[in-house]
């Protein structure tokens, strides 16, 4: 670990002397030492610096930029938000340009003047630290589209940075996953963060309208063009333009009806049913669906042109049982909310009850919790909601929560991993896990593991791969 209060740089040098002419120049700083492409890689592993200073020219041919531009791709691959200076020789501008090519922050020539050289490095390091605040920012202020969506799932929270990238193009997105997870609402994020968000949002569920009737509801019709058209109707897309339209349960849509959908994105323009004239419509689709659309087409009941082109943009959201600690969080918040719209006062969901709602699949996902939450908000006899007031049995007690358990399992598992992939070479595997050998050795005293033979570790770590 580094001192408190200083912050780490790591020096790539094979040069002894530069090495501690460096350690002198940045005596504020907790300098790391490393000499090869694979000791800086351990110390960045271990120290994880923000900043790195490196010579290219690394053993086994310090001559030879080969080793340092492997290293360069290797740390920015550990550690992307890293800020490598590049240090080369005076007249090396070719390599120094290629060093920032591949994502080097900046470079010096030596010899060096440490003044500057200082300079450079806390610029590096003011840089790093701008970027770490404003993504500390980011994660703390979600978008206002997206405030009703609440996850404490990383999976969940990536799929909401999705939509926020995707929202300002006019990209074609589809949404996939089961019934109940939300897909409207990020459907309905999709276009409160696009330019379209003053336009209509329209929606239409392609599963919910008889075939006889899709065509028109989509497309429009002309008076007169079937029996009871007595005026003309706009359809959906027509009414959408400018806007966005949502054509949920996409993967229900009839063959016949996917054809005329197909020549309107290709186009761009519609005809009403019974009509002549072509209408241009510009307009933002976003669809979404729970079958599997790759299968359906496989099938033969989708069209494969109509998917690629749908599918410019593709987001998957994952089931409720796929989000660790989501349940119980949401439950939490449905109950607030229920009781004050019943005007129950202060509803507490029980430790039990919060047991259930995590070890329950919830097949229906989001809109099954929220509507058992609400069930029992209203018909709970007190105030205290137990697992039977949601319609749950009672799960096991005993759930791993404790995080000293949970650290020295994942500790545990780690180290035979580490061992396995590294064929039971300690020293390897201690730069594996960025940590010391002696601390391995005491890793592996505690778990047991030290007396085992390597054989019976490297058992045990195909078994955890």
């Amino acid at each position: 670990m580094t001192q408190k209060g200083k912050r780490a740089l790591l020096i790539v040098e094979d040069d002894p002397s530069l090495q501690t002419q460096m350690r002198w120049a940045f005596d504020e700083y907790e300098t790391v030492v490393a000499d090869t492409r694979e000791s800086a890689v351990a110390q960045i592993r271990r120290y994880e610096p923000p900043v790195v200073t490196m010579d290219l020219g690394l053993p086994p041919s310090p001559n030879d930029p080969t080793e340092g531009f492997l290293l360069l791709q290797e740390i920015l691959s550990l550690a992307p938000d890293t800020k490598v200076i590049v240090l080369t020789g005076q007249n090396d501008r070719t390599n120094a340009v290629k060093a920032i090519g591949l994502g080097a922050y900046d470079f010096y020539a030596k010899p060096f003047d440490s003044d500057i050289l200082k300079l450079i490095v806390e610029r590096a390091y003011r840089l790093h630290e701008l970027q770490e605040a404003n993504r500390r920012l980011g994660d703390r202020q979600q978008s206002a589209a997206l405030a009703g969506f609440i996850t404490s799932d990383p999976e969940m929270q990536k799929v909401c940075r999705m939509v926020e990238r995707v929202a300002p193009t006019n990209a074609t997105v589809l949404l996939l996953g089961d019934s109940g997870t939300g897909k409207e609402l990020l459907a309905r994020a999709v276009h409160a963060l696009s330019g379209r968000r003053a336009e209509r949002f329209v929606a239409i569920n392609c599963a919910a309208i008889p075939e006889t009737l899709l065509e028109s509801e989509l497309f429009g019709y002309e008076k007169g063009s079937f029996t009871g058209a007595m005026k003309q109707s706009l359809g959906k897309i027509e009414v959408a333009d400018r806007g966005t339209l949502f054509l949920d349960e996409i993967g229900d849509m009839p063959l016949a009806i996917q054809s005329k959908l197909l020549r309107f994105l290709q186009e761009r323009v519609i005809e009403r049913v019974g009509g002549r004239d072509e209408i241009p419509i510009d307009v933002r689709v976003v669809c979404a669906t729970h079958q599997p659309v790759e299968a359906l087409v496989e099938q033969g009941r989708f069209r494969g042109d109509l998917f690629f082109r749908l599918a410019e943009i593709v987001i998957r959201i994952p089931a409720l049982s796929q989000r660790p600690g989501d349940a119980s969080l949401l439950a939490q918040i449905f109950a607030r909310r229920f009781a004050e719209e019943q005007h129950r006062g202060v509803v507490t969901l029980l430790p039990e009850a919060l047991e259930a709602i995590e070890s329950y699949a919830w097949p229906g996902n989001v809109r099954e919790l929220e509507n058992r939450i609400k069930r029992a908000v209203i018909m709970a006899d007190s105030s205290s909601i137990r697992a039977a007031d949601i319609g749950l049995d009672a799960a096991e007690q005993g759930a791993v929560l404790n995080l000293r358990r949970v650290r020295e399992v994942a500790e545990k598992q780690a180290v035979i991993r580490a061992l396995g992939r590294v064929n039971g070479n300690v020293s390897k595997a201690a730069d594996l896990l960025g940590i010391s050998r002696p601390t391995l050795y005491d890793l592996l005293e505690r778990f047991g593991l030290r007396q085992a033979s390597s054989n019976a570790v490297l058992e045990q770590a195909k078994g955890v791969e």
